[in-house]
């Protein structure tokens, strides 16, 4: 079988996902200072989601998700274009040259792994998983916090809350007068699932997982293992604690969750099965 002609533009981007609020910005912003990676500086909901044939409207008010269809040739030339004219480097400096390794991070392409992967067809895809108890505490004060909207009321069709925070999954509307903790706990099983089933499809070495535990616990450590494994460069020291990363609401803390750990207990059996499969799929 012939080999797959080398992309000239992006050399295996590399699209960090995870459910939300799992430490997806601190690790970005940590690998953004590898030295040759580019980055847009910023999340790309816009840049994406402003793609005729890719907004939210445009499919239905469904959800985020974009699958390989989604990704039509004039769709994939305007995001790639879009890409490339933003990036810059950890001094701010616009790609020297071509082809450029990007790294990106956005929530909602958690739901768009098989249109990404379509898109740039060198993409390497990192899963960051985090306990689900720390995640699912970080959602409901994401929510409460009224820092992470959206979506505006009168945007989504019937729903019926003030706003929707963090990405939009397959399914919200099921969820419409539900107390905010099964809603969250409906975000991060979807969002998981997703990936299991997506990550999946795609041919072995193009994705790899991080827990983010040991990402805090060895820093350095684990940002050495993945740039070698996704063919980057590393020339920074990572001794002692990280910074705090820039949506973080509170300071870091492991048991920080048992703010809403009745709540969170609660909603623990009916996510097993899927807190077990992806145990299972990401390895010890």
């Amino acid at each position: 079988m012939a080999e797959a002609t080398p992309d000239p533009v992006f050399d295996r981007p590399v699209f960090i996902v995870s459910s939300p609020r799992s430490g997806s910005t601190l690790l970005f912003e940590t690998l953004s200072r590898a030295p040759g990676v580019c980055t847009t500086g910023s999340e790309s909901h816009v840049l994406i989601e402003t793609i005729p044939g890719l907004g939210l409207a445009e499919h239905g008010f469904a959800s985020n998700r974009l699958d390989a269809l989604d990704a039509t040739a004039a769709a994939v030339d305007e995001l790639r274009r879009r890409f490339l004219s933003r990036l810059r480097d950890r001094d701010g400096r616009p790609p020297a040259a071509r082809p450029v390794r990007m790294l990106e991070k956005t929530p909602k392409n958690s739901l768009r792994v098989p249109f990404l992967a379509r898109a740039f067809s060198e993409a390497r895809f990192v899963f960051l998983y985090r306990d689900p108890r720390q995640v699912l505490a970080s959602m409901i004060e994401a929510w409460m916090s009224g820092r992470f909207q959206t979506y505006q009321r009168g945007v989504l069709p019937g729903w019926p809350a003030p706003y929707w925070s963090l990405l939009l999954t397959p399914g919200w509307r099921e969820l419409a007068g539900r107390p905010l903790p099964e809603i969250v706990a409906a975000q991060w099983q979807a969002t998981i699932e997703a990936l299991l089933q997506d990550l999946a499809a795609l041919p072995p070495g193009r994705w790899q997982a991080v827990r983010y535990d040991r990402f805090i616990a060895s820093p350095a450590g684990v940002v050495g293992d993945l740039c070698r494994s996704l063919g980057l460069a590393w020339d920074q020291s990572l001794d002692g604690t990280l910074p705090l990363a820039r949506h973080t609401l509170t300071p870091p803390s492991a048991d920080k969750w048992r703010r809403h750990e009745d709540a969170i207990n609660a909603l623990l059996p009916r996510l097993q099965p899927t807190i077990e499969r992806v145990e299972q799929f990401i390895g010890a």
